[in-house]
């Protein structure tokens, strides 16, 4: 994906960083340089606004808790789970 412009950041590596962007995991700087090659890239721009659009609806849809007992069954699996695979690795 590109407008076809050199940019300084190329648009693949963007892309692979815009999900830490939206979720505001990155340093400073690399927002920054974010920032400016979407203020610079109509494609990229395109696709962040469509990411961040689709993260606030699943955000919105997934507001019910799930039933305690299944909360605590899903725990329980993930910990037997993470035994197996420590077990396993040893």
């Amino acid at each position: 994906m590109s407008c076809g412009k050199p940019h300084d950041t190329d648009c693949t590596e963007i892309l692979d960083r815009m999900f830490s962007f939206i979720d505001n995991e990155l340093a400073d700087a690399d927002c920054s340089e974010i920032q400016h090659h979407l203020d610079e890239c109509g494609p990229c721009l395109a696709k962040y606004d469509l990411e961040r659009t689709v993260k606030a609806l699943v955000a919105r849809s997934c507001a019910e808790h799930a039933p305690e007992g299944l909360r605590d069954r899903v725990l329980l699996r993930i910990r037997e789970v993470r035994v197996t695979i420590s077990t396993e690795t040893e």
